[in-house]
């Protein structure tokens, strides 16, 4: 009776097993689905019925999951902010290494993510003019990473100027150059690649040689900020 007992405990066991891997699965598949359409069409055009349809659930099934367009939204946001987050943090929260290295890798993070996912900044600068609304979703998300991060390497950076071995800068400062560097060359790549012949002699022919001699340019201006003199 025992036995039995312990096998019909572990077959519930294992059928709840199923069925929670399965809904994570179609979550997942949902998801992916809403970030396509969100990143093509931005949240104004993207349609639940495609994201369904996309995924290979019901229109019914999605709203199972997420009730509201603006769910789904949310979680692509905080998603992505949070990838972009840990691989900065990677990059940059080794206290063993110089921080003049732990930058220059938090460049070079930062701008291989993108490259890697290049609509990224056009999205979240779409929605925000397009849906003023939405900026607090994204405040509140890069505020909750951001904080802890630029404290951690205000100090740091104090540290290290003190001791004369960089100048000293304003991490939030370097920060927002660190953005226009990086983000840059994939919002205006499709305006500047159809005339770099004539503009930049060809320079944009090979995508990938040219973003890979742009990373090495970005680095080396964030670099020379805190150089010492």
């Amino acid at each position: 009776m025992f036995a039995l007992t312990i096998l019909l405990d572990n077959i519930v066991n294992t059928e709840s097993e199923m069925h929670e891997q399965e809904k994570n699965n179609t979550e997942q598949l949902i998801l992916e689905a809403a970030e396509q359409e969100f990143f093509t069409k931005g949240f104004g055009g993207a349609r639940t019925a495609v994201i369904a349809e996309k995924a290979g659930v019901t229109h019914a099934m999605l709203h199972y999951y997420f009730r509201k367009k603006e769910y789904l939204f949310e979680r692509i946001v905080a998603k992505n902010i949070s990838l972009l987050a840990q691989a900065i943090t990677a990059a940059v929260g080794n206290s063993d290494l110089p921080i003049v290295e732990r930058l220059k890798s938090g460049v070079a993070a930062h701008f291989d993510l993108i490259a890697a996912n290049p609509q990224l900044p056009r999205f979240f600068l779409n929605e925000v003019l397009s849906r003023p609304e939405h900026y607090h979703i994204l405040y509140e998300r890069i505020k909750e990473v951001s904080d802890n991060l630029f404290a951690t390497l205000q100090r740091d950076v104090d540290e290290a100027s003190g001791r004369g071995e960089i100048e000293h800068v304003d991490i939030r400062m370097l920060f927002i150059s660190l953005l226009s560097l990086n983000i840059f060359p994939f919002i205006a790549y499709a305006f500047i690649e159809p005339v770099s012949n004539e503009l930049l002699g060809g320079m944009m022919a090979d995508r990938e040689k040219y973003l890979a001699m742009r990373k090495a340019e970005n680095i080396e201006m964030i670099l020379r900020r805190i150089k010492k003199q």
